[in-house]
This record gives structure tokens, sequence and C-alpha cells, in this order.
């Protein structure tokens, strides 16, 4: 039982982070924009480097990124947040059920693992090189969330025992 709420707490803490992230990038949209703004132009990474035809320098493709991180990180949130819900209401339930209310969870887990390692670590990282830059390098706390949300997901999967009567 005490396994399953741990799951359950982790879950819905995963959910409670990306509301503040999309919460934050909704009310302050301007000082997360020009993150990904920054990113996307080049404008820090090392001077005379060979990818800057790689750039985005087109205000209308940097906000329909932006608004399609957002919107990913929605999804995340709102799937981890009703696989937590739906894993609080069957903690006492058979391991199959329980199993099968975590569902939302791997789906909201993964959305946020991909969203890390594509958006952040291989395409802001790799693609427009954001590790050349001092100043608009996300890849540390993209690394880090990566990590939490992985070892979250690593937990949730583990298998289900039946609990004792």
């Amino acid at each position: 039982m005490m396994l399953r709420a741990c799951k359950t707490s982790l879950v819905l803490a995963v959910g409670l982070f990306y509301f503040f992230v999309v919460f934050n990038n909704l009310t302050d949209y301007n000082t997360n924009f020009q993150f990904v703004r920054h990113v996307l132009t080049m404008d820090s990474t090392s001077p005379g480097n060979h990818g800057m035809w790689r750039e985005i320098d087109s205000p209308a493709l940097q906000t329909l990124f932006y608004l399609a991180v957002i919107a990913w990180e929605f999804v995340a949130m709102l799937l981890c947040g009703l696989g937590g819900v739906r894993m609080a209401r069957t903690l006492r339930a058979s391991a199959a059920t329980f199993s099968k209310a975590k569902n939302p969870a791997f789906a909201g887990l993964t959305l946020g693992l991909l969203m890390w390692l594509v958006a952040f670590l291989c395409v802001g990282g790799e693609w427009f090189l954001m590790w050349q830059s001092q100043t608009w390098n996300g890849q540390p706390a993209a690394f880090r969330m990566f990590t939490v949300v992985g070892i979250v997901l690593l937990l949730t999967a583990m298998p289900e025992a039946e609990l004792a009567d």
C-alpha cells in the first residue's frame, strides 16, 4: 500500500510541476518566449559556427514553436493529473485495477520525457546548438527534469503486488 501511495504522490507531483510550468509560460509569456527566441535564432552560439543556416528568425515560427511546447506541457500535465487521481482512487483495489489506472500517468510521464529529450536536448541542444550559449543553455535543467520524470516513470512501472488481507 505504501509503495502505491508513493507512486501516486510522485505522479501527482510531476503533474503539479507541469501545472507550474504551464502557468509560468502563460503568465510570464514574454520572459519564457525570449528563451525560445534566442535558442531558435542561435544569436549567442559560438562566433563563426557553421550551423547558423539552421536559425529560425521568423517571429511567427518562433511563436508557433513556443505555443507547441506549452501545449505539449499542458497535455503532459493533464495526463499526469488524471493518472494520479485514478491511481489515488484505486489505491486499495486489486493489482490489475491499480495497474490499469496508471495508463494516463504512463502517457503523461512519457510525453514529459519526450519533451525534455526531443524538444530541449535534441532540437534545442543539438540542432540549434544551445550548448554553445553561455546565456540561453537550458540543457542542464532539461537533463535534470528528464532524470526526475524518468525516475518517477520507472518507479510507477514497477509491478504491483496484491494487497494482503
